[in-house]
């Protein structure tokens, strides 16, 4: 089974060209009206395709369904899933370039000369010669995050609505908007997916299968002090931007992402805004056990309340919220998913490898409301700088990867 490549690269370079940044501060779902612009077109391509069903909500979800080739009765619906949002950091309208036959050579992003793919720094690349490497051109996100999954989905789909004689059942093709500020299916109606296991593609080396991811919280810490003329403020003011910044300093160094790696969890403050009279700092907290979750609020809640005792008259508020949770939770009570996933990748010729999230996906927040869904790699590398490259050989076997997993819950579920 061969995903067709050249239809696999035309959808991928033609989706990162549309700027799908999504928006933290935004109580819209999508976050931004790009997201809009790709999904609706991705509507309109599955219909062409030919998959039933499609539908797009007020939310942004598109659901469309490849019908059952199988003769058997009772066979497992299963569903796919990417989002197609970038994260905010960068500008998300790639300039897509594809350098052909990659010779093993540093690669030099034109449009600023001081961003390069090194194989010495980059051990991926040394797995990819000869390969055709996709990268922007140096001054934003190529969105490999999540449009590589995005075009696979496509690609798979195509393939199977094309060659209805391998025999699967119904597949459920999901598109959301939101991923990268944590509100990725918050929105969605499980009802309308209605499979008993989902499949994100959102990971990066080839063969890769993940089942554990972070667990993670954001909090939220304002306070408020006392405003007042400066030439007149002896004995009156409380200066809130000094109190966050005696905040930011009795965190933790030890917790903080640039010290942790593996296992070990963190405390990152992701946004500090404000005056003299009212700041707010933003965090987010991630580990990979509710009990390691917990003892980091524990934290915050202790410096907010030295701060509180060191200046009574000023108002210091923390707040948490919960974002997503660890996978393995509920993956652990129903090991098909995985198991039928480290099946297919063999079928595609590897050996399968999983290693825990630091992070999450969407499928974290699927698995916690009741449906199963592990993570595939779709071969994004570097994601989130400007960097970020893909191997269109290693988006083909993601591609193929799926074909084989669409057989093996036939067979199996």
């Amino acid at each position: 089974m061969t995903i067709d490549a050249a239809d696999l690269l035309e959808r991928f370079t033609r989706y990162v060209q549309i700027d799908t940044r999504s928006e933290p501060h935004s109580d819209a779902t999508p976050s931004t009206p790009g997201q809009w612009d790709l999904l609706r077109l991705l509507a309109d391509e599955l219909r062409a395709l030919g998959a039933a069903g499609v539908s797009i909500d007020e939310w942004g979800y598109v659901i469309g369904t490849i019908p059952a080739t199988s003769a058997k009765e009772g066979v497992p619906r299963v569903a796919w899933f990417a989002h197609v949002d970038t994260a905010p950091n960068l500008p998300g309208a790639a300039k897509p370039i594809v350098h052909r036959a990659y010779d093993g050579g540093v690669i030099v992003l034109p449009d600023d000369p001081a961003q390069k793919l090194d194989p010495a720094t980059t051990p991926h690349l040394r797995d990819c010669l000869g390969h055709d490497i996709i990268t922007a051109s140096g001054t934003t996100l190529l969105g490999a995050d999540d449009k590589a999954g995005v075009a696979v989905v496509m690609a798979a789909t195509r393939h199977l609505l094309r060659h209805p004689e391998i025999p699967h059942g119904e597949i459920r093709v999901c598109f959301n908007p939101d991923e990268e500020v944590a509100a990725g299916v918050h929105k969605l109606d499980l009802t309308k997916v209605d499979a008993v296991a989902a499949y994100t593609l959102d990971g990066d080396l080839p063969g890769g299968i993940d089942h554990e991811t972070f667990s993670g919280d954001a909090a939220t810490l304002e306070i408020r002090g006392i405003a007042a003329h400066p030439g007149w403020a002896k004995d009156v003011m409380v200066n809130a931007l000094r109190l966050a910044g005696r905040f930011l300093d009795a965190l933790p160094r030890e917790m903080s992402p640039e010290r942790t790696t593996g296992r070990d969890g963190f405390i990152h403050p992701v946004e500090c805004t404000g005056s003299a009279e009212r700041a707010v700092i933003r965090l987010i907290l991630r580990d990979f056990e509710r009990e390691g979750l917990a003892a980091k609020h524990d934290i915050l809640e202790k410096i907010a309340a030295e701060l509180r005792a060191a200046e009574p008259r000023a108002e210091v508020s923390l707040t948490f919220r919960e974002q997503y949770r660890n996978m393995r939770y509920w993956l652990e009570n129903d090991p098909r998913p995985v198991e039928f996933a480290r099946e297919a990748l063999r079928r595609a010729g590897f050996e399968p490898r999983s290693k825990v999230i630091r992070g999450g996906t969407d499928g974290s927040a699927l698995t916690e409301r009741g449906l199963p869904t592990p993570n595939l790699f779709c071969g994004m590398h570097e994601v989130h700088s400007e960097r970020e490259w893909v191997s269109l050989q290693d988006m083909t076997k993601s591609g193929e990867t799926l074909l084989h997993l669409a057989q093996v819950w036939e067979e199996r579920g």
